[in-house]
């Protein structure tokens, strides 16, 4: 299960939770953690080595090169095999800067996507931990490797982004055999490659962020022209990422409205806790298999991302693609073909209500689409027949005054998924939430009050009997009120975050994880366990 911060992050010596928080945020606060679940670790023989090592400047990309270790797994034919592999970006950076997006590939692969906190004056460390046992066949050979955490620094903007990240291998051993991983893990970095002739089973991974600094960085909030609102978009803020093989639709996802550390307008919200996926940017997953049949043609073809509902021309959308393949070991060639293919036309609507100088404007928006693809498979263990279906809706109420002194959004994005192979079915249904506000008022008090929500339950069925279930469930609360425009030390900011991360049917903690974080002006009030 992927991780955000590293609970209690820091390391030790970290302070315990304060019963008198300060009156208001000083030069110093705790340094950034989420009350997410840990990365389990098995109590097997591992070996360490650093991927990464560098200070971030500017926009120079770190290059170096990836040698798999020895002595911590491994194995005869088909490569390495270790029971996990953790990633951990350990990072440290002081004085003023701006949240910044990085990125780490191996081999052309994406293996991490994250965004950095924003430090205090007096400096701030914080840590990142991912499980990346999936690209075992990116580690098992050397690669070239290659990070980037964009930043700028100068007399105003002061902070170096220094990081360090290693990877972690864990031997096989009894109670902790090698998982089920892909057999080849392949990035686009064209548009047409050519894949296995004997895949069996496909799935692609998105990395999709709206990002940059332009408007694409808060889709949430655009409005289509005629409204007068500073973020433009000419169909409104729905926004849908779509996967397109040979030019046929062949997978639709809802973005996660990802909330960055500046985001809202006040990085008092995040300084010490910040929102769902912030640190650990989750890939979107497409289950492909439909398409085997087609891409074992052993011709090129042409696999391709697009985000519907960003306007024609303009960027600020990132999303590279993993491709992850399985096998079948026992066939040179796996025959099938695309049994079925139907999709519903795709929905969004935006209602501009005007305001006037004394009443608010507001946008009422809802969209939505819905696509099934089926395919059948040749393979040395028998036909077999996958099916995917996934629907995604979003509805949102945008609420702003003509100066935007007052701005709100209310929004819930949906995505269900059902994949059926053979006798087995994994069902998926996730929802986001967000509803926030943010005010300027009286002597330039800026104020921002938002809730948000990341919530997926997931059900297994076989034989038309619930096998498996798991539940997540993870809330952010926060309120920050500080004076803008003003130097540093006269903002007089203050503000209460509150994070519960709960997960129902994991493999830790007997099946129950729930984790409870709080802080004011930058101390923890609150870390409680109930699990």
């Amino acid at each position: 299960m992927p991780a955000g911060a590293v609970p209690g992050s820091g390391g030790a010596g970290q302070p315990a939770p304060a019963t008198e928080p300060p009156a208001e945020f000083g030069t110093d606060w705790h340094d950034p953690l989420t009350a997410a679940l840990p990365v389990s670790r098995p109590a097997t023989a591992s070996c360490e080595l650093t991927l990464a090592e560098a200070q971030f400047r500017d926009f120079t990309p770190y290059v170096g090169s990836y040698v798999p270790p020895t002595g911590c797994g491994g194995g005869v034919g088909g490569g390495p095999r270790w029971s996990k592999v953790v990633l951990r970006l350990d990072g440290k950076v002081k004085g003023r800067q701006y949240d910044r997006l990085g990125h780490l590939s191996l081999g052309g692969v994406e293996i991490l996507r994250t965004s950095t906190p924003e430090p205090s004056p007096d400096g701030i460390t914080w840590s990142v931990e991912k499980d990346v046992t999936r690209y075992r066949d990116t580690l098992s050979r050397p690669q070239p490797v290659e990070m980037l955490i964009g930043n700028v620094v100068n007399e105003t903007y002061t902070g170096v982004i220094d990081v360090k990240v290693t990877l972690t291998f864990y031997a096989t051993e009894g109670r902790n055999p090698a998982p089920d991983t892909p057999d080849r893990v392949l990035p686009l970095t064209a548009p047409a490659l050519t894949t296995p002739r004997n895949t069996e089973r496909l799935l692609a991974e998105v990395y999709a962020t709206g990002s940059g600094g332009g408007c694409e960085e808060y889709w949430y909030l655009t409005t289509p022209d005629a409204a007068p609102y500073s973020c433009k978009a000419a169909d409104g803020p729905y926004r849908e990422v779509r996967i397109v093989v040979d030019g046929q639709l062949a997978g639709i996802a809802a973005p996660f409205p990802t909330v960055w550390t500046g985001g809202w307008s006040n990085p008092f919200l995040w300084y010490v806790t910040p929102a769902p996926r912030a640190f650990d940017v989750q890939p979107i997953v497409y289950d492909l298999t439909p398409y085997a049949a087609l891409l074992n043609d052993g011709r090129p073809h042409r696999i391709e991302v697009a985000v519907a509902g960003v306007p024609a021309g303009q960027s600020g959308w990132s999303t590279p693609v993993n491709l992850l393949l399985w096998q079948d070991e026992h066939r040179e060639v796996v025959t099938g073909t695309l049994t079925r293919h139907e999709e519903s036309d795709p929905g969004n609507s935006s209602h501009w209500t005007p305001g006037s100088p004394t009443t608010q404007h507001r946008l009422d928006t809802e969209g939505g689409h819905r696509l099934t693809v089926a395919g059948r498979l040749d393979t040395s263990h028998g036909r077999v027949t996958t099916t995917v279906t996934r629907a995604v809706r979003n509805t949102s109420v945008h609420r702003w005054t003509q100066d935007e002194n007052q701005d709100a959004l209310t929004a819930t994005w949906t995505d269900e998924e059902s994949v059926t192979r053979g006798p087995t079915t994994v069902r998926t249904a996730r929802t986001y939430t967000m509803d926030g506000e943010t005010t300027l008022g009286a002597a330039g008090r800026l104020r921002t009050v938002i809730a948000l929500g990341d919530r997926a339950e997931t059900v297994t069925l076989r034989g038309g009997h619930r096998v498996d279930r798991s539940w997540l469930d993870d809330r952010y609360t926060g309120d920050a009120s500080y004076t803008a425009n003003v130097p540093r030390e006269q903002r007089h900011a203050v503000g209460t975050s509150s994070e519960r991360y709960q997960l129902y049917g994991a493999d830790q903690g007997h099946g129950c994880y729930d984790r409870t974080v709080a802080t004011a002006q930058g101390a923890v009030t609150v870390d409680r366990r109930r699990c």
